[in-house]
């Protein structure tokens, strides 16, 4: 039986401020691109029994005995491809994001705090948390950044909250956005993504609309994750005024052997060129930040594998990263979640953490 160790807390101080944080909580990726960096973050990362549902001990063995002594070098050499000077381009937009939503909230003088953290990797949920709770921030919204709600990405962001909080004696309150795949702003935001791409370039042939794949037998055990994509697909498409046959959905990053969710992105890519489908646009909005999954298996590979096929035209429609209208979705996905929550001006928040500071200073003495 599991008993838990908690963490000293501190100081208790009457009239606390009751402080409110946004932890937008993304994915992760390795520190750097190297197999060293990759081996520890695929360790955490296929190691977490939400993402890989084979019994422990068995996936355990084939994970150490196997994966992490081939994958790593391979993997490091796809995130070399795509690393900038500022470092991995998921923690570069993952950082951007939660910058820009925070201007929001202080050129609206509300005095909220927006931090992010990766479900694996660094800056990790915990550390975080840990951070947050020793500023004194009490009431805390977990923001993931996955719009289609999944049991192997959503739900392992829950448990990395759930576990933190197994060690803490005082828990802030908690509110989790399990998922957002239909809200107006998010729709909005991918339509005006791809409208601006089109007044750019023109409008391709097909709109392929490219989700990251999970095993098929998630969606027979209820996981509604399979669901979910294809309602914001068509949301979009009617957003966009497309005909049911002017876009497809699909499904990549298909990892071992079993079925995954299908139509998969690549083969798909491969048979509309062969059939005569000349340009093709593809969009990932599954993804709020490009990533290794958008940005080498899809803007690399899968347009390889289309233009090879006969294709004439590929474009990759970038995600929705920092984009104007998707801070703006951010913010009113964030404020929709905190009804009833009192939101303090810039000011009197301010006060009352320097107030909560000298209190604290003056127990310590004591």
């Amino acid at each position: 039986m599991f008993t838990p160790t908690f963490k000293p807390e501190p100081p208790f101080t009457h009239g606390q401020a009751q402080l409110t944080a946004v932890l937008l909580c993304n994915l992760g990726t390795p520190d750097e691109p190297t197999a060293s960096a990759v081996r520890r973050y695929l360790a955490e990362f296929l190691g977490d029994h939400r993402v890989v549902e084979i019994p422990r001990l068995v996936w355990m063995a084939i994970l150490h005995g196997i994966i992490l002594r081939v994958r790593p070098a391979k993997s490091a050499a796809k995130y070399a491809s795509i690393w900038t000077a500022d470092g991995s381009p998921l923690k570069i937009w993952t950082t951007k994001q939660a910058q820009a939503l925070q201007e929001v909230f202080n050129s609206n003088g509300e005095a909220i705090t927006v931090r992010y953290a990766m479900r694996y990797g660094n800056p990790s949920i915990t550390s975080q948390l840990d951070a947050l709770k020793a500023e004194g921030f009490t009431r805390i919204l977990i923001l993931p950044a996955y719009p289609q709600y999944s049991g192997t990405t959503t739900a392992s962001v829950f448990d990395a909250v759930y576990q933190w909080g197994l060690r803490s004696r005082v828990l802030p309150e908690f509110r989790f956005i399990n998922h957002y795949h239909d809200h107006p702003a998010y729709i909005q935001a991918l339509a005006e993504r791809v409208r601006s791409h089109w007044a750019a370039h023109g409008q391709a042939e097909r709109l392929v609309m490219s989700f990251h794949g999970v095993p098929e037998r998630t969606l027979h055990l209820g996981d509604p994750y399979h669901c979910e994509c294809y309602k914001t697909a068509r949301l979009l498409g009617e957003a966009l005024g497309l005909t049911k046959a002017q876009y497809m959905v699909t499904f990549q990053s298909r990892f071992g052997k079993a079925k995954w969710l299908e139509p998969y992105t690549e083969p798909t890519l491969i048979a509309l060129a062969q059939k005569g489908v000349k340009r093709v646009d593809l969009i990932c909005p599954g993804f709020t930040s490009d990533c290794l999954e958008t940005l080498e298996e899809i803007s690399d590979e899968a347009q390889e594998a289309y233009l090879h096929a006969g294709g004439e035209v590929f474009h990759y429609i970038p995600c929705l990263n920092d984009s104007p209208a998707w801070v703006t979705g951010l913010y009113e996905l964030s404020k929709s979640h905190m009804g009833g929550w009192p939101i303090l001006s810039s000011q009197n928040s301010t006060e009352l953490q320097t107030s909560r500071q000298e209190a604290l200073a003056l127990g310590a003495k004591n």
